[in-house]
C-alpha cells in the first residue's frame, strides 16, 4: 500500500514537472523563450491589432476591395492609393508585431506602462469638460482629425484645463486628468511607432511616448503632494489604549518630512502598480502569472528521489536547507526560484504585497508569504489606508500592552536584518536579499538591485520613512517607561528598552548602527546619494539628470523658486537671442510648463505661495506667453485664449495685438478663431483688473494699424500710388475684426455687437478722411481701402439699428451720418473712375474705328457719374460733411487746437521726393507764411521732421490757439478753420515760397484739443472734415466739368448741364467758393471755357448737318 501510494506521488510530480518543463514551441522568438518559459503563454498581440484596426491608416484592415463610397471620403485619388498600399502592407506584415516600449524602470521584462486607450475616454475626459465653450469642443474634435496623436494633446489639456477654470472641475481632479491624458496619448504614440515608419520617425514617436510618460509621472507626483487631501475621521477603528499603527498614523500626520516621505512613497509605488497592471491588460504576461506550485523544487526532488547529483546538492527539501547545509538546489530550480523572487520584487515595488504573498502561496512557498507578513500579518506602511485595512486590531493592543509599543514590529524588523545580511554573505541571490532589505531599511542590499531612478528613490524613502517612524516608537515607548516609573511603579522586563541589547546598536539600543548610517539625514541628502555613483548604479545618476526628475526633485524639496529657474531655461529663449520670444524648447515641454504654472498657482497653500509669489506670476507669465505663441505658430489660434487669459493684462493685450496684425490677411476663418477665442475667454470691457479687456486689444490693433512701419517705407518706384493703396489696404482690413459677429454663448451679446459696430463707424470715417486726402488725384485706380471699409459694414448695417442710436459715448447719429457722406461720395468717386476708364480706352482707338456701341456706352457712364456727383453737391438742407459739432461745451479760450500727421512730398509726375533739413525748414516756412496775419494773432506754430521709422517721411504739427468760430461754440463756417487752410494749401501743392509742383501727400492725420496743461483732451474732427471738404469737392467739381466737355458733343450734352456747376459755385448760399484755391478757380474757368467752345463748334455742326439735309 505503502509503496501504491509512494509511486502516485512521484507519478504525480513527475507529471507536474513535465508540464513545467515543457519545451517551448518552435514559433518563438529567441526574445520570447523566456516569458513562454515562465508565464506559458507569449505575448498576445490581440490589442495591438485591434488598434491598429481603429487608426486612421487601418480603419478598413481585413479587407481587400474599398467601396465607392468609401473612395469618395479621400480628397484626392493619391491620398486614396497611398491607403491602398498600406493596407497591402499591412497584410505582409501580418498583423503580429508587438508594440515597443521604453524601459523606465527595473522591470526590464515587462514594458513601459499607460493605460490602453479606450472607447470610454471621451466619456471619462467629459466629465469635467461638458460645460466647454462649444467652439473649443468643435476645435478639439477637428485638431484630433487632422492631427497624430502626439498633437492632439494641445486640444486636450486646453479642454481640461478650461473646465477647471469654469469650476467644473476642482484643480486636484485637474491633475489626474492630464496624467491620464498623457498616458493615453503615449500608448498611441508606442502603437505608432511599430516598425511601420522610417527608423528616424519610429524613434521620435518613441521619445515622445517616453516624454509623455515622464510628465504623466510628474503629474502623480504633484498629486500626491498637493492634490491628495488628509483624511483624519478614523471613525470607529481607533482603540484604547492606541496601537503603534495609530500612533504612526498621528505622527506621519503631524510631522510634515514623515508625511511628505509617506506621500513619495506612495507616488512611486502607484508608478510600479500601473506598470504592473499595463503588463497585465496589453500583454498576454504579467507579473505572478505562474502555474500552480511552480515554485517547489521538483528537479531538485526527483534528483534526492534517485539519489543522485553532485555533493553540492541539498540533502533535505525545507526552505533552511540551502543555509543550513551551504549547499545549493539544481540549477533549474534555482532558475525558476529567481524568476520568482524577481516578480515578489517586483510586487512589493508596487506595493502589492497581499499579491506577492498570494503569489508566494500559489508557487508553493507559503513559508515564504510568512515572512513578508512577519509584523503581525498587517500592513506595515504608516498610512490611514493600512489602518482602515486593519480596523480595530485587539490582538495587536494585547501584545503591545504587554510586551511594549512596537516590540513586535522591532524583532521582525531585526531578523528581516539578519536574513539580508546572510543571504547576500552566501551569495544567494540578490533579489531575496533585497526582499527582506526592504522590510529592514539595509540600503546596502538594497539599492544594488534598484537599476532606475524610481526604484532607487523609492528605496531611500521608504528606507527612511521607515527609520523615521521606528524612532519616535522608541521615543513613545520610553516616554511611556518614564511615566511608569514617576508613577512609583517597576517597569515590566519587556518594557524596558535597555534589556533588548543587540550588538553594533546606536542611539536608542534599538536598531544597528550600519542601518542608521545608511540613511540620510533630510531630503537635499537623500538627493545626493541618487546623485552617489558610489551608491547606485549609473543608470540612476544618469536619470537624475533627466528633465522630469529635476522637476520632481525641486516639487519634492519644495524648492518652487529652483522650479521656475529651470523651466525658464529649458522653455524661454536666452537673454542674447535677437529673434524675439520664439519658443525653443521641447513642444511637449513648453506645453507642460505652461500648465505646471498654471497649477501651481491655484493648489499651492498661500503661506507656502507668499514666499515666491511674485517669481511665480512674472516667470509664470514668461513661459504662458511663450506657450501661446507656440500653439499661434502651430496654427492653434482657437486654444490661445484659455492661457491669454491667465497672462497679466499688458501681456494679453500685446499678445493678441500681435496675433492680430500676423494674422491680418489670413482666411475669415482664421481670423474669426482668433476673435472668438479673445471674446469667451476675456471680458469685453474693462473692469476686471487680473484679465486684459477685448476693447482695450481693438483699440490698441486700431491705433497701430495706422502708424507708418518701416516695413512699409514708401521708396521711389515708378508707381508709389501702388505703394499708397497696399498700406491703405491693410488699414482697412483691420476693421473686420469689429465686423465679426460675437458669440452668443457670451453675456450681453448683443450690447457687445452694437459697441463693435459703432467703433466700426468711427474708426471708418477716419480711415474714409485719409483715403479720400490721398485719392483726390485724377486716376483710374480705385481707392480700394474705402470700398473694401464700404463692403465691410454693408451687411452689419442693415441689421436693427435701435440698441446701436442708444449708445451714446460714441456719437453713433453723427459718425453714421458721416458713414453715409463718405458713402455716397466713394460711389461718386467710382463713378467717375469708370468713366475715365472707358474715355482712356476709347483714346487708344481712332474715332473712325470707334463704334456707337462704345460711345453711347461712354455716355452713359459720365451721365452716370455727372448725375451722381450733382446730387451730392446739391444738397441744401444736408450739406456733405457738415452740421457735425463735436466742441467739447467746457471748452475755453486759451485751449489750443492741434493738426498732426505724417505725409510726404510727391512731385506732380507721382514721383516721391525724399526730405531733408533744407525742404523741412521750407516748408515749415511756406505754411507759416500761408495764415498770413492770422498766424501771429492765432500763435501758430509749425514743426517739421523727418519720421524715424521711415527716411521718406515727415511728421507734421501745427497748432493755434482756439477761438470762437474755429474751436469754440458752434463752428460758423463748415471749412475747418485756420489749420484746414494751411494744410488744405500744402496737399493742394499750391503753398507760395515753397518748390513749384511739389505737393503733401497725407498717411495719417489727427486733430484734437490741447489743454493748458500740453494734454490732449478730445478729438477735434471738425478740422480735418473741413479740409475734406476743402480738398474733395472743388475736384468733385472739377471732375464733373471734365465730365461735362466730354458730354457737349452730344446732341442733348449741352442743355442737361449748361450752367448748374457755374451757378453752384456762383451761389452765395452755398459758399462753395471758398473751397477752391486761386489755382482750381483758374482751372475751373479754362475747362468751362472749353466746355463752351465746344458746345458752340457741336450746335454749329448740328445746323450745318440740318441745313444740307
Amino acid at each position: 500500500m505503502e509503496t501504491e501510494v509512494e509511486m502516485e506521488m512521484e507519478t504525480d510530480a513527475s507529471r507536474r514537472w513535465s508540464n513545467a518543463t515543457e519545451p517551448w514551441p518552435d514559433y518563438l522568438e529567441p526574445s520570447d523563450r523566456e516569458q513562454y518559459r515562465r508565464y506559458r503563454k507569449r505575448q498576445s498581440y490581440g490589442s495591438s491589432f485591434l488598434s491598429r484596426e481603429k487608426s486612421p491608416i487601418h480603419r478598413l484592415e481585413g479587407r481587400v476591395l474599398y467601396d465607392e463610397k468609401e473612395a469618395s471620403l479621400y480628397p484626392s485619388p493619391t491620398l486614396f492609393l497611398e491607403d491602398i498600399k498600406q493596407e497591402v502592407e499591412s497584410f505582409d506584415a501580418g498583423g503580429l508585431e508587438a508594440s515597443p516600449g521604453r524601459h523606465t524602470s527595473s522591470m526590464k521584462k515587462k514594458g513601459t506602462y499607460s493605460d490602453k486607450k479606450s472607447p470610454q475616454f471621451e466619456d471619462r475626459l467629459g466629465t469635467g469638460t461638458q460645460s466647454l465653450h462649444p467652439f473649443l469642443k468643435t476645435a478639439k474634435e477637428e485638431a484630433d482629425e487632422i492631427s497624430d496623436s502626439g498633437e492632439t494633446t494641445f486640444a486636450r489639456f486646453a479642454s481640461i484645463l478650461d473646465s477647471s477654470l469654469q469650476g467644473f472641475i476642482s484643480f486636484p481632479d485637474l491633475i489626474l486628468q492630464f496624467e491620464n491624458t498623457c498616458r493615453e496619448v503615449s500608448e498611441l504614440l508606442r502603437e505608432e511607432a511599430t516598425g511601420r515608419h522610417r527608423v528616424i520617425e519610429d524613434r521620435f514617436m518613441r521619445q515622445k511616448a517616453q516624454m509623455l510618460l515622464d510628465e504623466a509621472a510628474t503629474w502623480s507626483l504633484l498629486w500626491y503632494l498637493f492634490g491628495k487631501g488628509i483624511e483624519d475621521n478614523l471613525g470607529d477603528i481607533i482603540v484604547s489604549p492606541s496601537t503603534s499603527q495609530q500612533e504612526v498614523r498621528d505622527f506621519v500626520m503631524l510631522d510634515h518630512t514623515a508625511q511628505l516621505c509617506l506621500r513619495v512613497v506612495q507616488w512611486l509605488e502607484d508608478l510600479a502598480s500601473k506598470a504592473v497592471d499595463f503588463d497585465k491588460k496589453v500583454k498576454g504576461w504579467y507579473t505572478g502569472s505562474y502555474l500552480h506550485k511552480s515554485g517547489v523544487w521538483h528537479q531538485t526532488q526527483r534528483l534526492l528521489r534517485k539519489k543522485s547529483g553532485s555533493s553540492m546538492l541539498v540533502h533535505h527539501l525545507d526552505f533552511d536547507a540551502p543555509t543550513r547545509e551551504q549547499a545549493r538546489i539544481h540549477p533549474e530550480d534555482q532558475k525558476q526560484e529567481q524568476a520568482l523572487l524577481e516578480d515578489v520584487w517586483v510586487l512589493l515595488r508596487a506595493g502589492r504585497l497581499k499579491e506577492a504573498c498570494d503569489l508566494c502561496r500559489s508557487a508553493g512557498q507559503a513559508w515564504r508569504a510568512a515572512t513578508l507578513c512577519g509584523n503581525g500579518g498587517y500592513d506595515a506602511c504608516p498610512s490611514i489606508e493600512a489602518l482602515r485595512k486593519m480596523g480595530k486590531n485587539r490582538t495587536l493592543q494585547a501584545i503591545e500592552l504587554e510586551s511594549g509599543l512596537g516590540y513586535q514590529r522591532r524583532l521582525w524588523k531585526w531578523s528581516c536584518y539578519c536574513a539580508s545580511e546572510k543571504i547576500s554573505e552566501q551569495d544567494a541571490g540578490r533579489y531575496e536579499a533585497a526582499i527582506f532589505a526592504a522590510q529592514c531599511s539595509n540600503l546596502k542590499r538594497l539599492l544594488p538591485v534598484c537599476t532606475d531612478w524610481e526604484s532607487a528613490c523609492w528605496a531611500l524613502v521608504k528606507s527612511w520613512l521607515d527609520i523615521q517612524v521606528d524612532l519616535e516608537l522608541v521615543r513613545l515607548q520610553q516616554s511611556k517607561s518614564e511615566q511608569i516609573k514617576n508613577n512609583g511603579a517597576e517597569p515590566d522586563g519587556n518594557d524596558a528598552l535597555g534589556d533588548l541589547s543587540m550588538e553594533g546598536s546606536s542611539g536608542p539600543d534599538v536598531w544597528p548602527r550600519q542601518v542608521l548610517d545608511q540613511q540620510p539625514r533630510d531630503i537635499q541628502t537623500l538627493f545626493q546619494k541618487l546623485h552617489s555613483g558610489d551608491l547606485v548604479p549609473e543608470a540612476v545618476c544618469r536619470g537624475c539628470k533627466e528633465q522630469h526628475r529635476q522637476i520632481e526633485m525641486n516639487l519634492m524639496v519644495g524648492d518652487v523658486s529652483h522650479l521656475l529657474d529651470l523651466l525658464r531655461a529649458w522653455i524661454t529663449p536666452p537673454s542674447n537671442d535677437n529673434t524675439g520670444s520664439r519658443p525653443h524648447g521641447h513642444p511637449q515641454m513648453i506645453r507642460f510648463g505652461a500648465h505646471l504654472v498654471l497649477v501651481l498657482r491655484h493648489i499651492l497653500p498661500d503661506d507656502v505661495k507668499d514666499a515666491f509669489q511674485e517669481k511665480l506670476q512674472l516667470i509664470g507669465d514668461l513661459i504662458l506667453n511663450t506657450y501661446a505663441i507656440f500653439l499661434f505658430t502651430q496654427r492653434r489660434e482657437e486654444l490661445v485664449g484659455v492661457y491669454a487669459s491667465q497672462l497679466a493684462p499688458y501681456l494679453c493685450v500685446e499678445l493678441y495685438v500681435h496675433m492680430m496684425e500676423l494674422r491680418l490677411n489670413d482666411s475669415v476663418h482664421v481670423k474669426y478663431k482668433i476673435f472668438r477665442s479673445a471674446m469667451e475667454y476675456l471680458p469685453f470691457f474693462p473692469g476686471e483688473a487680473s484679465k486684459g479687456c477685448v476693447s482695450e486689444i481693438l483699440d490698441r490693433v486700431l491705433m497701430r494699424s495706422r502708424e507708418v512701419k518701416p516695413s512699409t517705407r514708401h521708396v521711389k518706384t515708378e508707381d508709389p500710388g501702388e505703394q499708397h493703396r497696399e498700406g491703405c489696404l491693410e488699414k482697412a482690413t483691420t476693421v473686420q475684426w469689429l465686423c465679426f459677429t460675437p458669440p452668443s454663448t457670451i453675456s450681453d451679446s448683443e450690447l457687445v455687437k452694437a459697441e463693435l459696430l459703432a467703433r466700426a463707424l468711427q474708426h471708418s470715417n477716419i480711415l474714409f478722411r485719409e483715403f479720400a486726402l490721398i485719392s483726390i488725384w485724377r486716376t483710374t485706380k480705385m481707392p480700394v481701402g474705402a470700398h473694401m471699409l464700404l463692403s465691410y459694414l454693408a451687411e452689419p448695417l442693415k441689421q436693427p439699428t435701435e440698441l446701436l442710436l442708444s449708445l451714446e459715448h460714441h456719437n453713433v447719429s453723427e459718425n453714421l451720418k458721416e458713414f453715409q457722406d463718405w458713402r455716397e461720395y466713394y460711389a461718386c468717386d467710382a463713378l467717375y473712375r469708370n468713366w475715365l476708364k472707358i474715355e482712356m480706352d476709347n483714346e487708344d482707338v481712332s474715332p473712325i474705328e470707334l463704334s456707337s456701341e462704345e460711345r453711347e456706352k461712354a455716355a452713359v457712364a459720365a451721365r452716370q457719374a455727372l448725375n451722381a456727383s450733382l446730387s451730392l453737391l446739391e444738397r441744401k438742407y444736408t450739406p456733405w460733411l457738415t452740421g457735425i459739432q463735436d466742441m467739447p461745451q467746457d471748452t475755453i479760450e486759451g485751449e489750443w487746437l492741434e493738426l498732426d500727421g505724417i505725409a510726404m512730398f510727391r512731385l506732380s509726375s507721382g514721383d516721391c521726393l525724399q526730405p531733408d533739413a533744407t525742404a523741412c525748414t521750407a516748408l515749415t516756412s511756406a505754411l507759416y507764411a500761408c495764415a498770413g496775419e492770422l498766424a501771429t494773432e492765432r500763435q501758430l506754430s509749425v514743426d517739421i521732421s523727418i519720421c524715424t521709422g521711415d527716411e521718406y517721411c515727415i511728421n507734421v504739427v501745427l497748432r493755434c490757439t482756439a477761438l470762437k468760430g474755429d474751436g469754440i461754440g458752434p463752428c460758423t463756417a463748415e471749412d475747418g478753420g485756420l489749420l484746414a487752410s494751411v494744410m488744405a494749401a500744402a496737399f493742394k501743392g499750391e503753398l507760395e515760397h515753397f518748390e513749384e509742383g511739389v505737393a503733401l501727400e497725407v498717411f495719417q492725420l489727427d486733430a484734437s484739443y490741447i489743454n493748458k496743461e500740453g494734454f490732449r483732451e478730445a478729438p477735434a474732427k471738425f478740422i480735418v472734415q473741413g479740409l475734406c471738404r476743402r480738398c474733395c469737392i472743388p475736384e468733385l467739381i472739377l471732375r464733373c466739368m471734365q465730365i461735362r466737355i466730354s458730354l457737349a458733343d452730344l446732341p442733348d450734352g449741352v442743355h442737361q448741364f449748361h450752367n448748374e456747376l457755374v451757378e453752384l459755385i456762383a451761389s452765395p448760399d452755398s459758399g462753395l467758393h471758398r473751397l477752391f484755391s486761386q489755382q482750381q478757380l483758374q482751372e475751373f474757368l479754362l475747362l468751362e471755357r472749353e466746355f463752351c467752345i465746344r458746345s458752340m463748334e457741336a450746335e454749329e455742326e448740328s445746323s450745318i448737318d440740318a441745313t444740307s439735309y
